[in-house]
């Protein structure tokens, strides 16, 4: 029994793309200007068209609904690696409502100090609950932060108490501007999509596009360009590795 579990455990992993007839790079390539530009499906169909790859609509759908999360977790399991060796001295939370079926929901996010995503959490309700639940996942996945900066939701509040956390939160009207600015990208990928369709889909597609945000997200306003391009250069060399 002990042989066997770890020839398994030695064994090669199976490629993510054994079923498909398409090339790795055609699908890699459709999932990255889905899910990082505010395109719709169609507008992915027709400028792989004008490259000379003929696929349809549904297709982009169904790729990005298959191998979106599994590049997203790729990237974010080598991301958490690395940034769990440092210090974590200030997060921003907060939260926007996305409208589903008519019906208001929320969509939770944390941004560290540089402005890249931690975690993404939909819920129904904005309530301490929603509030705890989210919090605890995302301190699971990146450790404790030294301070938390959110808005005046008592949710948030309540919900730090409960955890024994609330020294460290921090309240301002202004203060949490770079968690109201992560926001816009994901409002113009909403607008592109026509809105969310069901509960699950702003979960998924939120952690995904946070994910591939960050990865692509080089910081170019604050390098130079000769910077900017190999920052660039390296993030999209390591796209084209995943899944291999």
């Amino acid at each position: 029994m002990t042989w066997r579990y770890r020839g398994l455990m030695n064994a090669p992993l199976k490629s993510p793309f054994r079923y498909f007839d398409s090339a790795p790079e055609v699908i890699r390539l459709v999932v990255q200007m889905y899910v990082r530009y505010p395109l719709s499906l169609r507008n992915v169909e027709d400028l792989l068209a004008e490259r000379g790859i003929d696929i349809c609509h549904e297709t982009v759908r169904l790729w990005w609904n298959r191998f979106g999360p599994i590049f997203a977790a790729e990237i974010q399991r080598k991301r958490v690696d690395s940034m769990r060796r440092h210090t974590h001295w200030q997060w921003h939370l907060d939260e926007v409502y996305v409208r589903i079926n008519g019906e208001m929901h929320y969509l939770w996010r944390a941004v560290d100090h540089d402005g890249e995503v931690l975690e993404s959490f939909a819920s129904k309700q904005r309530d301490k609950a929603a509030a705890l639940k989210f919090i605890k996942s995302a301190m699971k996945r990146h450790g404790k932060p030294r301070v938390i900066v959110t808005d005046r939701l008592r949710s948030y509040r309540a919900a730090m108490a409960d955890i024994g956390n609330a020294d460290r939160q921090e309240v301002g009207r202004r203060l949490n501007n770079r968690a109201e600015n992560s926001h816009q990208p994901l409002r113009r990928r909403e607008r592109a999509m026509l809105r969310f369709r069901s509960m699950a889909t702003p979960q998924k597609f939120g952690s995904v596009h946070a994910t591939l945000h960050n990865h692509f997200n080089q910081e170019r306003h604050l390098v130079s360009r000769q910077e900017f391009k190999l920052r660039r250069s390296a993030a999209q060399a390591k796209w084209r590795s995943l899944g291999a």
